[in-house]
């Protein structure tokens, strides 16, 4: 099923797809993160190479570059308490944890996992694109004027606006609505529902 996100869920399927197991875990899909890769990849690329270039260059009986002699001599006699070396190692913890965390977690929050129908196939339902079909469904309910839906994760809260019939039979009336929306969409971990209704603010 195609996204409406800057990134594209990837759907894989066979010519003969089985259908799924009871009870599949379905999870959900996980970032490329190509940016962070890549400056990674080039800061330790470039910091390696420089620090070969200068090695190779000590091995050669050239001198070492002015700026590892300085370095060494500087870390050789700078305590540890300093200020500037408690920075460059606080500098380095956050940088670390911060990769840390986009090692170990999936990201794409924006990507609803679906059920699996079929072993070989995974789909992904972009949460704006979620909460645009809500939108329509709560439309049609009757005495609704306007219509503010934000799917999350795990939950959907909606906010309508009634001009006319009883708040309470607008309201039941969207929670059983939307609760067979959100069962149309197929997701593999379906939202709660939270359901608000109010009168239109008085003009003047």
């Amino acid at each position: 099923m195609p996204t409406s996100g800057s990134e594209h869920v990837p759907v894989l399927a066979k010519d003969r797809p089985r259908e799924a197991a009871p009870g599949t875990t379905v999870r959900r899909f996980w970032a490329v993160r190509r940016i962070p890769a890549a400056l990674l990849a080039a800061v330790v690329l470039g910091g390696a190479g420089l620090l070969l270039y200068d090695v190779a260059a000590v091995r050669a009986e050239h001198s070492a570059m002015a700026w590892r002699r300085s370095l060494a001599d500087d870390l050789a006699t700078r305590p540890l308490d300093d200020v500037w070396v408690l920075i460059g190692a606080g500098v380095a913890a956050v940088l670390g944890i911060w990769l840390l965390v986009l090692a170990l977690t999936p990201g794409l929050r924006a990507v609803l996992p679906m059920r699996r129908e079929h072993a070989d196939v995974r789909a992904g339902l972009d949460r704006e694109a979620a909460g645009l079909a809500l939108r329509d469904r709560a439309m049609e309910v009757s005495g609704v004027q306007s219509v503010r839906v934000r799917t999350g994760r795990s939950k959907v809260n909606v906010r309508a606006v009634s001009h006319f019939r009883e708040l309470d039979e607008v309201r039941a009336d969207l929670e059983t609505v939307l609760a067979g929306g959100i069962d149309e969409l197929g997701l593999a971990h379906p939202p709660a529902l939270t359901v608000r209704v109010a009168r239109p603010p008085r003009k003047g």
